[in-house]
């Protein structure tokens, strides 16, 4: 009982919090995710240390995350996504060299007689954007559903898998004994796909003929989030990221008769409650102990991080006819880095591949790439 107590006690200032953090931030007309994820810096291990992050509130902030990817495959513009596949190509292309590139000679520089083992596997975890912080602040500024965010959401999925499976090449080469089979990889990638498009065609048709009678009544909103959860859990097995397969199912859903009515009764579930707990989650994560000696590591890092995404996604978007400025709204909407990053982080820190202090600035360039982004953002659609 002393647990569970302690629980929702830690759960009530999180929600305290996050709210507050999110109405000071709009108060200084800043988008609401900045206070909240700054909240969690303040109440966490960080600076007040009164709560510490678990087990159970990461559950909760993966659920959160989760939703908040379904409800932007329900906002997404589907015609507006396939008119945007080149682009989204070319920027995830951009994404991916330019970062791999400027992170592999930050540790060259930092770290001349080491091998080139590190300098690579650090490339490659710069590679993968996290969407949940740019599609937050997308929401909040209204861009979502134009072209620049529908470009800025495509090129994150295509570069979450297309770095996936650069990993695994990299694995595969450096430590076969650890690495699958990347051919496997890519087959497994390619089939969830093929396996979602089709059973998603077929669950649309479906709906669109049969459901009124069946669903007339019901509560669609739990049926969508049910099938929300084994689409993400099927592209996590599959070796997907989990948030892409809740942002297919949110455009499955978005494609039926009960748009409006899942959307509203989604919305209100997950930023009651799981949206806000993954957002101060990510500022529970941080400490700060040991940053003296690292602090040279992480300027590398975190300045390869944002200017490979910056230039590398903002020339792959120019040069798919998009405006200077337009540009540089894709290249900010890239910068964060969070689920992916930290995954294949840690995988490099257990198998040896990266040091310790790669390993922390790793952590802490995600922190600054998450917090940095919405005020860029912000300021980058200023002129619109």
């Amino acid at each position: 009982m002393e647990n569970g107590a302690t629980f929702l006690f830690d759960v009530s200032l999180i929600l305290i919090f996050a709210n507050l953090g999110g109405l000071l931030a709009k108060k200084l007309k800043q988008p609401g995710v900045l206070g909240q994820i700054l909240a969690g810096l303040l109440i966490g291990p960080a600076i007040l240390n009164i709560v510490e992050p678990g087990e159970f509130i990461a559950n909760m902030a993966e659920i959160g995350v989760i939703l908040l990817m379904f409800i932007a495959g329900m906002e997404t513009d589907l015609e507006e996504l396939r008119k945007s596949a080149g682009s989204s190509l070319a920027v995830a292309m951009g994404g991916i060299i330019l970062p791999f590139i400027l992170g592999f000679i930050a540790i060259k520089l930092l770290f001349p007689i080491g091998g080139n083992k590190e300098a690579v596997y650090t490339g490659v975890i710069l590679t993968a954007t996290s969407i949940s912080i740019t599609v937050q602040a997308l929401r909040e500024f209204g861009k979502i559903r134009e072209k620049v965010g529908v470009t800025t959401l495509g090129a994150a999925i295509m570069d979450d898998v297309l770095g996936i499976v650069l990993l695994t090449i990299v694995v595969g080469i450096t430590s076969p004994e650890q690495g699958e089979n990347p051919m496997i990889v890519i087959a497994k990638i390619v089939l969830f796909f093929v396996l979602a498009i089709i059973l998603g065609r077929i669950f649309v048709t479906f709906m669109n003929k049969h459901s009124s009678k069946m669903l007339r009544n019901r509560n669609v909103a739990a049926l969508a989030i049910i099938i929300c959860f084994i689409l993400a859990f099927a592209a996590q097995e599959f070796g997907v990221a989990a948030i892409i397969g809740a942002y297919f199912s949110g455009i499955v859903f978005s494609l039926t008769p009960y748009r409006n009515r899942i959307s509203h009764d989604v919305h209100n579930i997950a930023y009651t409650l799981f949206t806000p707990v993954f957002f101060v989650n990510i500022g529970l994560s941080v400490e700060f102990q040991g940053s003296v000696e690292i602090i040279l590591p992480v300027i590398f890092i975190v300045l390869a991080a944002v200017m490979g995404k910056i230039l590398g996604s903002g020339i792959g978007a120019r040069l798919t006819g998009f405006k200077t400025r337009e540009a540089l709204q894709i290249g900010i909407g890239m910068i964060p880095r969070a689920e992916v990053a930290l995954i294949v982080a840690n995988l490099g820190k257990n198998s040896g591949m990266i040091n310790n202090t790669i390993f922390t600035s790793t952590i802490l360039m995600v922190i600054i790439t998450t917090i940095i982004t919405p005020p860029l953002l912000k300021l980058a659609f200023k002129a619109d």
